[in-house]
C-alpha cells in the first residue's frame, strides 16, 4: 500500500449532521464499520450491520478498534438513518481527493501516460415507475483503478452539465482523460485544457459535422499520408478474434476549431467469430490534444483500450461482486453512500496487490484485521 493519509483519519474529516442529543455511534465509527465490511464482501448496509454483530462475538478487539466498543454495532435501523441523511457530497469529496493523493504517490512507469476515464453508470435497483433511478458519473484512474471522483447526475439533466463539476474537482496537469461520445464537448474541451490535462474524445453522430470532416480526411490517403502514424493489434479470446487499427493525422490542426486539438484520429475494429466465420467490422473516428511528438498512434490507441478500465475494473466488480443492480436502496443518500463504499473497497483491495475482487472480500472475511489494517486502524 502507498504511504498517504489514512482512511480512519478522512472518514474523522466528515461532518456529522445529527442531532447530538442521543447519538450513541460516532459516525466515523459507522463509516469505518462500512467500509471494513464492503471489504469483507457486504453488499448492503443491512449486511454492515450484521458484519458488526457476528464480528462482535468473533473478536470485541475488532469493533473496539474501529470507535465502537462503548454501546456495540449499530443496528441496521440505525445505519440505515446515518447513511439516508449523511452529507454524501462531503463524503465523495474527502474519499476521492485521498485517492487523488494516492495516485499521486505512485510513481508512473516511465513513457506512460497517465489516463483518466469518465463514464458513467445507472444503479438499476434504485428505478420505480416514478423515477429513473440514480445515475453517477465517475473518474476512474487507468492505471491503479481507484475511484477518483463521483457524482450524482438528477433526472432532469445529464452527464454534460455535471462533467463540469466533476472536472473542476479532480487534479489534471500532466493527465489524459478518456471518455466516451457524449462527452465529446467543445467545452469540456477547453476545462480539460485549461486545467492543463489533455483528452482523447470519440466522435460519433452528436457531432455529424465533425466526424464528417474527419472521415473526409481518412478517405483521402494524399491528404493524409504526410502527416500520420500508424499501429494495429490483435486480441483471440473466448471464440473471438478482434484486430484494431489505428490511423492518427495532424493535417486537420489547423482546419478544425476545436480547443487544444493536436491530432485526429481513424480507429478500424474487424471482428470474427471463430466458430462461425462471421465477420463484424466498425469505424470510430476522434480527436486528440496529445501532440504527435508526446502520442503516436500506438499511445493513442492504449488510451482508448484503457478507457474501458472504468467498466471492467469498477463497474463490472460492483454489479457482479457487489451486486449492486439488484440493491432497492432508495431512501435518502443511502444509495450514492454504499456506492461509494464499494468503490473504496475496489480501490483499496487493487493497491494492495488482489487483481480478483470477489476471493479477496473472501480472503478478507476470514481474516477481518487485514480488512482493517487496509483502512489505518492497527490491531490491539
Amino acid at each position: 500500500m502507498p504511504l498517504c493519509r489514512p482512511l480512519l483519519d478522512v472518514i474523522a474529516t466528515i461532518p456529522d449532521v445529527r442531532d447530538r442529543r442521543g447519538k450513541r455511534h460516532p459516525l466515523a465509527g459507522v463509516l469505518a464499520l462500512g467500509c471494513v465490511a464492503t471489504l469483507c464482501g457486504a453488499r448492503s448496509y443491512s449486511a454492515v450491520a450484521e458484519w458488526g454483530h457476528t464480528y462482535r462475538e468473533v473478536d470485541p478487539a475488532l469493533l473496539r478498534s474501529l470507535g465502537l466498543g462503548r454501546h456495540g454495532p449499530p443496528s441496521s435501523a440505525t445505519i440505515h438513518r446515518i447513511f439516508r441523511r449523511i452529507d454524501v457530497g462531503a463524503l465523495e469529496w474527502a474519499l476521492g481527493h485521498w485517492a487523488q493523493a494516492v495516485l499521486a504517490t505512485v510513481p508512473v512507469p516511465a513513457g506512460h501516460l497517465e489516463g483518466i476515464a469518465l463514464d458513467g453508470k445507472t444503479l438499476r435497483g434504485t428505478r420505480t415507475d416514478a423515477v429513473p433511478g440514480l445515475h453517477l458519473l465517475s473518474a476512474v484512474s487507468h492505471r491503479l483503478g481507484l475511484t477518483l471522483g463521483q457524482i450524482p447526475v438528477g433526472e432532469k439533466t445529464n452527464e454534460i452539465p455535471l462533467a463540469h463539476t466533476l472536472l473542476a474537482g479532480l487534479l489534471l496537469e500532466g493527465r489524459v482523460l478518456t471518455m466516451d461520445a457524449l462527452l465529446t464537448q467543445r467545452a469540456l474541451a477547453q476545462d480539460i485544457v485549461n486545467q492543463g490535462g489533455d483528452y482523447v474524445m470519440v466522435v460519433k453522430d452528436n457531432q455529424p459535422t465533425l466526424r464528417a470532416d474527419i472521415a473526409l480526411l481518412f478517405a483521402t490517403p494524399g491528404d493524409v499520408a504526410a502527416a500520420s502514424t500508424h499501429t494495429g493489434s490483435t486480441d483471440r479470446a473466448h471464440d473471438r478474434q478482434e484486430r484494431r487499427t489505428l490511423q492518427a493525422s495532424t493535417a486537420l490542426t489547423r482546419y478544425l476549431d476545436w480547443p487544444g486539438l493536436a491530432q485526429v484520429f481513424r480507429l478500424e475494429r474487424r471482428i470474427l467469430d471463430t466458430r462461425t466465420g462471421e465477420i463484424h467490422q466498425e469505424v470510430v473516428y476522434g480527436l486528440t490534444s496529445l501532440a504527435a511528438a508526446r502520442a503516436d498512434a500506438k499511445a493513442v490507441l492504449r488510451l482508448l483500450r484503457d478507457h474501458w478500465t472504468i467498466e471492467n475494473r469498477s463497474h463490472w466488480v460492483r454489479d457482479v461482486t457487489y451486486d449492486e443492480d439488484r440493491s432497492h436502496a432508495r431512501t435518502g443518500a443511502i444509495p450514492q453512500v454504499m456506492a461509494a463504499l464499494r468503490n473504496l473497497a475496489i480501490s483499496l483491495l487493487r493497491l494492495a496487490g488482489f487483481t480478483a475482487i470477489a476471493p479477496a472480500t473472501r480472503r478478507l472475511a476470514a481474516l477481518p484485521w487485514h480488512a482493517l489494517a487496509l483502512i489505518g486502524c492497527a490491531r490491539e
